[in-house]
């Protein structure tokens, strides 16, 4: 009787077992950060409706989401972390980053400003609402920003990287050129601050540096479609390599990169 008791004790543990929201949280997290995006997002999910007010699987689901460039299905997700949670910083600054990329950049302003006004020293805020004041052509704002990000951390690659591009925009290219190397000396496995370098040297009609550093950042990201571009760009109209062109452009196109395609139909048939 007592063995017929435990094999049923067991086997009803067993069939009723189910996870707990923190558990399809962990696995969520894990997969977010081995970069399976749409797994990630079915474990958030699952711990949501578990826990419907799981702050850190909205914000991590809307990070997921972003990543995937679902960016409106991002901003939903961190409206609703933001709600659970109002002094919520990261979600503040990646909600604005999401309006960014929907070209929202008065939206992602206030968005980094309310980061930035619960975490004064939030660097990152700083240099993001910087990207956001560029396109509205308020340089002088954008650069304020770019400058207090790297007085709170002075190792703040992108902070550089992004206050080169702005000089470069701005015709001090000696100051480009300074900001976007430090950047690399600080994050020398970052593509995006190659390519930067590399767009800052072709105005100075350096283009073997600037096809060393399209090189480069296409080392560290095989899958980056604009460095395939541009490369080709620096190849066809001043190194003469046609042949070269075409290949970086057949790439790029291959990526749904749009104007590789252009590229390829116009100059490689």
């Amino acid at each position: 009787m007592r063995i017929l008791l435990i094999l049923f004790i067991f086997f009803f543990s067993y069939t009723t077992y189910s996870q707990t929201a923190e558990e399809y949280y962990n696995s969520g997290y894990e997969k977010y950060e081995n970069k399976d995006y749409e797994n990630a997002i079915a474990d958030f999910t699952k711990a949501i409706k578990i826990d419907p007010g799981y702050v850190d699987a909205y914000y991590y689901r809307g990070n997921s989401k972003d990543d995937l460039k679902d960016y409106y299905g991002a901003i939903k997700d961190y409206n609703k972390a933001i709600k659970l949670d109002p002094d919520y910083v990261k979600a503040y600054n990646n909600r604005g980053n999401a309006k960014y990329n929907l070209k929202d950049h008065y939206g992602a302003i206030k968005d980094f400003t309310k980061a930035i006004k619960l975490d004064p020293n939030n660097a990152m805020a700083y240099s993001n609402r910087g990207n956001a004041k560029t396109p509205l052509k308020d340089y002088e704002g954008a650069l304020a920003d770019y400058n207090k990000a790297i007085e709170l951390d002075p190792n703040y690659a992108m902070a550089y990287a992004n206050r080169g591009f702005l000089k470069n925009f701005l015709k001090d290219i000696n100051g480009a050129i300074e900001d976007s190397t430090k950047a690399i000396e600080l994050d020398p496995d970052n593509a995006n601050i190659y390519v930067i370098r590399a767009t800052i040297r072709g105005r100075l009609l350096d283009q073997k540096g600037a096809l060393a550093d399209f090189s480069k950042a296409i080392e560290l990201d095989p899958n980056y479609a604009g460095a395939y571009f541009s490369r080709g760009y620096v190849k066809y109209f001043f190194l003469k390599d046609e042949r070269g062109a075409c290949e970086d452009w057949k790439i790029a196109e291959s990526m749904g990169f749009t104007q590789g395609k252009e590229s390829v139909a116009i100059f490689c048939n």
